[in-house]
């Protein structure tokens, strides 16, 4: 008997993500490309069997797979309910289809969930028993664990920390609602406000993302840096209620918006010195350390705990 890897995949609003990871958390192969997000359930799940045969030609086969993907879902009936930022997916059986095409059993699980305990067991919340992880990239997703266990609520539908208000106004979220904490705090969000900043942009000239944002504000830029400092304040008000609702050990911040987390820590860290109480103000505010692997890595291990044997393979002779 050896070990065998487990695919994982990672689907987000922008990004999607397969990698064959071993059983002490390390990525043997990875791949990743756009996510067709607007062209419906059957261009998705065409581009993440791509980026699995681009990784099974990397590594030793698995046995299983699993998918972490971004929220309402049920991960027990593994079902995707309707997820924002997925256009077409509603009550999408997720897991059969996408295991039908592999031949492998798949799990579903919400993506800042899986992230989470990646982060957990292998990356900046090493050794905390209560750690509330925020996604911050396309959209905003939570994943809470409390105790060591995963805190999951009625359905498996707790954590959905990005449609928390935190004010009253705001544009429409890709939920329906305003106010929502995605709909002020998001990559898109940013994205969005220095598209509305922007003056004398050619035609046709592709909107700002959050990313861009940031670099410019790393760059120097007035206005780039101006937007950042605001963003930041938005993301410390969603924090400081999350501290005030988990009191956990430390907040880990991931998603694509991190790579400005040396921007935007100190205006977030001085958001919730003055909106946490003063108990709540010494958590720990790290970026997370896994990265893009994150999900990825704690949906293998989810995997894993579920169907041990997913983990090992026969030799042959």
């Amino acid at each position: 008997m050896t070990a065998a890897p487990v695919l994982s995949f990672d689907l987000g609003g922008t990004r999607m993500r397969a990698a064959l990871v071993a059983g002490d958390g390390s990525v043997l192969a990875m791949a990743e490309g756009a996510t067709p997000a607007r062209d419906g359930v059957g261009a998705v799940l065409d581009g993440l069997c791509t980026l699995a045969a681009a990784c099974l030609a990397q590594g030793p086969a698995p046995r299983a797979a699993g998918l972490c993907a971004p929220g309402p879902l049920d991960a027990a009936r593994g079902v995707m309910l309707a997820p924002p930022t997925l256009q077409g997916w509603r009550n999408v059986p997720a897991s059969a289809l996408l295991g039908d095409r592999l031949g492998l059993p798949v799990l579903l699980e919400n993506d800042a969930n899986a992230a989470a305990l990646g982060e957990q067991l292998f990356g900046a919340g090493q050794g905390a028993r209560s750690l509330v992880f925020i996604t911050v990239s396309t959209g905003i997703g939570g994943g809470v664990i409390v105790d060591g266990h995963v805190l999951r609520g009625r359905g498996g539908l707790a954590g959905e920390i990005g449609h928390m208000k935190i004010a009253e106004h705001s544009p429409e979220c890709a939920c329906g609602a305003r106010g929502c904490f995605e709909a002020l705090a998001s990559g898109s969000a940013l994205g969005r406000r220095a598209a509305e900043q922007r003056r004398g942009a050619p035609d046709g000239a592709a909107p700002p993302t959050g990313r861009d944002v940031i670099e410019a504000a790393r760059g120097g830029d007035r206005l780039a840096l101006r937007l950042v400092a605001g963003h930041a304040r938005w993301l410390g008000r969603g924090f400081a209620n999350l501290l005030h609702l988990y009191a956990p050990d430390v907040l880990v911040m991931g998603g694509g918006l991190a790579n400005g987390f040396d921007l935007l820590a100190p205006r977030i860290r001085a958001e919730i010195a003055q909106s946490a109480m003063p108990d709540y103000r010494d958590t720990p505010l790290l970026r997370a350390a896994l990265g893009d692997a994150a999900g990825l890595v704690g949906m293998a291990h989810i995997v894993r705990q579920a169907a041990p044997d997913s983990g090992r393979e026969r030799t042959h002779g």
